[in-house]
């Protein structure tokens, strides 16, 4: 019988095999978006193929980008059908269309600021050295564009700040410091702007996602228990979708972060990235046990 997930209104039907990757074609999935047409992208640590598409029913579509990429760490879609790409190690944001060409790069490659993190330091952890909050960008996380065109960027594993950007690529104002206090940060690691035009940030190691406007002022910490904030995405109906990096579970939330459904266990821990289809089905990055092969997993909606 198949694995039944979720709760009340939202439950799912969990698909482990749903990726079909030719043998060819290892996957090492970091980071998952969809685009227009429900064809399912997966950011992908193999610099061979570090862009893989996939179709709804996980039939191999193709691959983009050899070469390209240092250490992919973040995949979305803009509402022109863009792909954004976030490189953690090259410190650097890539546009792309969805079949690959390159329309814009943000960041110098391996230009680090300085916040206290050795240069020589890509590590999982490096984010304990941080000293104090620095200038773009030093292993960043995350990118996303407001409605005006700016852009916010989180700049976490070697930094503790997120910075806003003018659409003309200006840096307008950057906030946040190493520590757990208001916001402060330990590892800024996903974003999102909801439809009440706030800021969503996922503070991962401190375990909560702080809530900010569009000047950096910070409005709200949600209450409800999330272990290693990584990522989000918010449906048409405002539920918040979230991957729990450090617990190996899945949340969602409302844009208030009550909780409306929870799954997963720690067998899965280093649960990445998540994003739903046009039938809101859920594909999520989780490992295999203790993760030693990341993949993609289709909870399809019941």
């Amino acid at each position: 019988m198949a694995e039944i997930v979720g709760q009340g209104n939202y439950r799912y039907r969990v698909h482990w095999d749903w990726q079909q990757a030719p043998d060819s074609v290892e996957v090492r999935a970091c980071a998952v978006s969809i685009d227009a047409e429900d064809r399912i992208y997966c950011f992908n640590r193999n610099k061979d193929h570090p862009v893989v598409i996939f179709d709804r029913d996980g039939k191999f579509v193709g691959s983009w980008g050899a070469g390209l990429f240092q250490f992919p760490h973040a995949i979305r879609f803009d509402k022109d059908d863009n792909v954004w790409l976030t490189d953690e190690h090259y410190g650097q944001f890539f546009k792309f269309t969805k079949d690959g060409k390159l329309l814009q790069t943000i960041g110098e490659r391996d230009a680090r600021s300085n916040t206290g993190v050795p240069n020589d330091d890509y590590s999982s952890t490096a984010w304990k050295k941080v000293t104090h909050g620095g200038g773009p960008f030093n292993l960043p996380t995350d990118i996303i564009q407001a409605e005006d065109g700016s852009y916010f960027m989180s700049d976490g594993y070697g930094n503790a700040r997120v910075h806003k950007f003018s659409k003309d690529l200006k840096l307008i104002k950057s906030w946040g410091e190493p520590g757990n206090g208001p916001g402060q940060f330990n590892l800024p690691h996903g974003l999102w702007i909801d439809s009440r035009g706030r800021l969503l940030v996922a503070d991962r190691e401190n375990d909560r996602v702080q809530v900010f406007d569009q000047d950096g002022n910070l409005l709200s910490v949600w209450p409800t228990e999330l272990i290693g904030v990584a990522f989000f995405y918010v449906d048409s109906d405002d539920v918040v979708y979230i991957p729990e990096h450090n617990a190996g579970m899945i949340s969602l939330v409302t844009l208030d972060g009550e909780r409306l459904a929870r799954w997963g266990n720690e067998i899965h821990k280093s649960t990445h990235g998540i994003w739903c289809d046009s039938q809101k089905n859920i594909y999520a990055v989780q490992p295999g046990e203790w993760g030693r092969i990341r993949r993609i997993v289709k909870y399809e909606r019941l």
